[in-house]
């Protein structure tokens, strides 16, 4: 008699075949359930630079000519490659840009056309010559009060060809010396006026005359020339023009 091998109940197997895919699915939740590590601190992508606009001289790119720093605050001249357009940057960048008029009036600026004075009123003094022989000078200034920065506006002309800072009244605000001709009934620039005595005359930051020194034959007899330091005792009543 044959016997025959026993066969598994197909609701076995069934059942086998069940329990083997709901394994299969718990342990492929635990894996995407599971937390995930933090990332490591610093690890995430930096944020982005701010972007500040260009600060452009004349419609191109400006040229650094002179920087220094007063009081803590940096302080840049800027220009355009021909010298027709120039600003003065204040504070860190972007700072606080000024245009300056004198470039406009065909004074010639350089890496020496920017200087600055601390005190009670932090100023700083743009100056460059004009002229073929650079006989004359125009300057402009830009003055600090209470951390605040302005440019008052006014060019200051210098015949003679200096300008100078110098707290010359001793109050901790630095004074403004122009040096001209003293050529009363002549125009400046003429042969007259040329061979005409020299004078300092000063003003305050606000433009405010002070007053003028006694002649003198030329600008280098003035102390302290081409840094002319002047005091109040220097000084008198502007003779007329």
């Amino acid at each position: 008699m044959r016997t025959s091998a026993a066969r598994t109940p197909r609701s076995a197997l069934l059942t086998a075949v069940l329990a083997a895919v709901v394994t299969l699915g718990a342990i492929g939740a635990v894996f995407l359930l599971r937390p995930r590590p933090e990332a490591p601190a610093g690890a995430a992508e930096p944020a982005a630079a701010p972007v500040t606009a260009a600060v452009t001289c004349g419609g191109g790119p400006c040229r650094e000519l002179a920087a220094v720093t007063v009081g803590g605050t940096p302080v840049v001249l800027l220009s355009d490659a021909a010298g027709g357009s120039a600003r003065v940057r204040v504070g860190a960048e972007p700072g606080t840009v000024f245009e300056l008029s004198i470039a406009k009036l065909g004074a010639r600026l350089d890496q020496n056309s920017l200087r600055c004075i601390d005190g009670t009123a932090p100023t700083c003094l743009v100056r460059g010559d004009v002229g073929q022989e650079g006989k004359a000078a125009y300057g402009e200034l830009l003055v600090a009060s209470g951390g605040v920065w302005r440019a008052p506006g006014k060019p200051y002309f210098a015949d003679a060809g200096t300008l100078s800072l110098y707290d010359v009244t001793a109050d901790g605000r630095p004074d403004v010396i122009v040096v001209r001709h003293d050529c009363r009934g002549a125009d400046p620039g003429t042969a007259k006026c040329d061979a005409a005595p020299v004078l300092g005359q000063v003003y305050d930051v606000s433009g405010k005359p002070v007053g003028c020194t006694r002649r003198y034959t030329s600008p280098s007899d003035l102390r302290g020339w081409p840094d002319i330091r002047l005091t109040r005792a220097d000084l008198r009543t502007c003779p007329s023009s």
